[in-house]
């Protein structure tokens, strides 16, 4: 088995007791990513060199009897929306094809202080446009668990990366669920916090009142300990917070006298896989039997916070992807004839289709009249959204709620925008209201026999109490399989690739 399906706290054992050096660490998990990726292309780009230099640096702190730091020798990689300098920064898409990073992003400097080993650059949708990875332009990223089936989106790349073993711990970015989404579809634990617990310094917008940077991994103990290196005000993001809390410590602490809600209306939504209902209420009854009180909670908004986000989100992206005209960097049409159409044909070529149809939309929604027809009363609709979850809040401490509607899809299953925008109809409305949420594995469908998670919601700023829920609810399932046991040597379709 693979170094790099250890545990965090195995990995920095292993180094404290000279068991294995971070340098036989980078050796093992190059060499699992050589013979994996082939099936699953969740690697966009690989940085040997910066991971040998780092593990390099490792030993030495290590030999000089120096204190380990908290990511000691985890393989970790970033999703390609996140700027590693010198590494290409695509975000997955053709308009960023050459984009070389000439910073780091604050997140993936603080894993890299805290001496994890960078592998490369992860696959994503483009620019995060997406439930899928479909419609990333360097090909699809598959499913370990079913190479038949999407990882999900739009961090696809990043869930794939930790499932297939190839990762200890990845970074993700979370617009509407694209972290949540594609953990419940892999079977791995994927953590978004707090809107402001992390720095978006250095990581592509897409929607910046609704991005937030967070964690994949195979255990809550692995993500938490990622959370605790990256939290934190950053200078340099306007809208980081101040976080003393060690996530860490609060993931063996139980839920006895916990009140934990469970939302009605999403028991019992429409269009709800019976195998995640079935799931949704074993973690209910363990749960239970851990001494938590389940209370029935309401959010009467929450049918609204899909429509306010299809508003909001474009309008957000239109504008952070105004800067990408062909001029400063990006993708230039050569045989434009003048600027007008230098612009037009730039962004025409550049931009995939999903990534067209937002521009298009955010353009249209602020527009003028139709500005104050729609823009306004999404607004609204967050304001009263949020106010939701302030009350409920006030009644329990974590809700625990399905991530997904259904387990993974097949590719090409969902065609109809819409109905992949349904895709994150769970997980959009805490990025519309700001409060951290988790998804972690709770089995595989009783049909399907795919992953199936479950999400815990907490209070903003008071992650630690979805930690907790998680920590015990993750020891109701001790044989849940980690890494999923593919076929390496699996054929691809044509559209499927390699490690660019």
């Amino acid at each position: 088995m693979s170094h790099s399906t250890l545990s965090v706290a195995a990995i920095r054992a292993g180094l404290s007791t000279r068991q294995f050096s971070a340098k036989e660490l980078v050796i093992d998990t190059f060499q699992a990513i050589e013979n994996r990726d082939k099936a699953i292309h969740a690697f966009i780009e690989l940085c040997p060199e910066l991971a040998y230099s780092a593990a390099d640096r490792l030993d030495g702190v290590l030999a000089s009897g120096e204190v380990v730091p908290l990511l000691a020798g985890v393989p970790i990689a970033y999703k390609d929306n996140m700027n590693l300098e010198g590494t290409r920064t695509t975000c997955a898409s053709k308009m960023l094809e050459n984009y070389v990073a000439p910073f780091t992003a604050t997140c993936v400097t603080k894993t890299l202080e805290a001496g994890a080993l960078p592998l490369g650059k992860l696959n994503m949708d483009e620019f995060a446009f997406g439930s899928s990875t479909e419609t990333s332009y360097f090909g699809r990223t598959y499913n370990p668990w079913d190479l038949e089936r999407v990882p999900g989106g739009s961090s696809g790349g990043s869930a794939a990366a930790v499932a297939a073993g190839m990762a200890t711990v990845t970074l993700g970015s979370d617009t509407g669920g694209s972290i949540r989404q594609p953990a419940a579809f892999c079977g791995v634990v994927g953590f978004k916090p707090t809107y402001g617990v992390i720095s978006r310094y250095g990581v592509v917008g897409f929607g910046s009142s609704l991005d937030q940077v967070g964690a994949f991994g195979r255990s809550v103990a692995d993500v938490a300990v990622t959370i605790d290196a990256m939290s934190g005000r950053d200078p340099l993001d306007c809208t980081s917070q101040t976080c003393d809390t060690v996530f860490s410590d609060t993931t063996e602490l139980g839920v006895q006298g916990m009140r934990i809600g469970i939302v009605r209306s999403y028991l019992d939504a429409e269009g709800i896989d019976p195998e995640i209902q079935s799931a949704l209420a074993g973690a209910i009854a363990h749960l239970q039997a851990l001494g938590a009180e389940i209370v029935e909670v309401d959010l009467p908004h929450a049918k609204a916070a899909l429509s306010a986000y299809y508003v909001i989100g474009p309008c957000e992206a239109f504008s952070n992807l105004s800067r990408f005209d062909g001029i400063r960097y990006g993708y230039c049409d050569q045989n434009a004839r003048n600027l007008d159409e230098l612009y037009e044909q730039s962004r025409a070529q550049g931009f995939g289709a999903e990534a067209r149809r937002r521009i298009m939309l955010g353009s249209y929604l602020l527009s003028s009249g139709i500005y104050e027809e729609y823009y306004y009363p999404a607004q609204k609709v967050r304001t009263l959204i949020t106010q939701d979850y302030r009350d409920v809040f006030e009644q329990v401490d974590a809700l625990l709620t399905p991530t997904t509607a259904h387990t993974a899809f097949g590719f090409g299953a969902i065609t109809d925008p819409v109905s992949m925008y349904l895709s994150d109809i769970f997980t959009i409305p805490i990025n519309i209201a700001g409060n951290g949420g988790m998804s972690l594995p709770v089995g595989f469908g009783e049909g399907s026999g795919l992953p199936v998670g479950v999400q815990v919601i907490g209070p903003q700023f008071k992650d630690e109490n979805i930690f907790r829920v998680a920590g015990a609810l993750e020891a109701c399932y001790p044989d849940i399989a980690r890494v999923a046991p593919f076929e390496s040597g699996a054929s691809l379709s044509p559209q499927g690739g390699g490690v660019a």
